[in-house]
């Protein structure tokens, strides 16, 4: 299994990394929350640019990730714009969703970006290649805010984002029943042991996922996300907690 770096936080080796969303939507709030979370026990900061109120305006984003970079220091920062269709904020076009993604990788601001696999083959392999070209690394993700696929589904998605050259493959989904958390733990488990060369992201959202996001030492999920203030989606803890929770896992492992 070959681990990723982004700074000096290293991912799919030893308990699993935290990564906690900004929400802001000026930049003034989004600088305020990166200060708050340089106090935190944070591997990654995940800016959430589509709550941002000028992301439409390129030079405006890039010039917020430059002060949020130099707020946040040796914390790497995920970029993501996550459109509506995948539980996001707002709506983009697939051209302007590219040359967002490519701009920002470009700029030397941030030091991931989040893919969403199903944009279109062609434009996720453009955007993974230029992104790499720029030094950066890239999540490729899936979002299914109704309903958990069956395992093989789950796993061909996985793999699918692999093929793609995505360096971190990700997965979140929605039960609807307590069965559907072992399916997503079961599906990851299957994947990290037999398929996967590269750390892979999962989680089974809502409270009665809350168990996957705390377990991925265990069945191969390599980071997963809390909540510093405001929670990106449903079933985020709070940061000092989620620490807390893997800390003693991976002790005891």
């Amino acid at each position: 299994m070959n681990t990723v770096q982004v700074k000096n936080t290293v991912i799919g080796e030893g308990r699993p990394k935290i990564c906690v969303p900004i929400v802001g939507k000026t930049k003034t709030d989004i600088l305020e929350e990166a200060k708050k979370i340089t106090t935190l026990p944070v591997d990654v900061v995940e800016w959430r640019v589509d709550w941002f109120d000028d992301v439409f305006t390129t030079e405006k984003v890039l010039e917020t990730a430059k002060e949020l970079q130099e707020v946040l220091k040796d914390i790497p920062v995920l970029l993501t714009f996550r459109t509506s269709k995948e539980g996001g904020e707002k709506e983009i076009s697939v051209s302007d969703y590219a040359a967002l993604n490519i701009a920002a990788a470009q700029s030397g601001y941030v030091d991931l970006i989040d893919v969403e696999a199903f944009t279109g083959d062609e434009v996720v392999k453009t955007i993974i290649n230029a992104t790499h070209e720029a030094g950066v690394k890239v999540i490729a993700s899936n979002h299914d805010f109704f309903k958990t696929p069956e395992k093989e589904e789950i796993i061909r998605r996985l793999c699918m984002m692999q093929e793609f050259g995505a360096d971190i493959p990700k997965i979140a989904v929605m039960p609807t029943c307590k069965q559907d958390v072992i399916t997503l733990l079961s599906a990851t488990l299957e994947m990290s042991e037999k398929y996967a060369d590269r750390p892979i992201i999962t989680m089974s959202m809502a409270g009665t996922g809350v168990v996957s996001r705390l377990t991925g030492e265990t069945f191969g999920s390599a980071l997963t996300f809390g909540a510093a203030s405001k929670a990106s989606a449903p079933g985020q803890i709070g940061v000092n907690e989620l620490k807390q929770v893997l800390d003693i896992i991976h002790s005891s492992l």
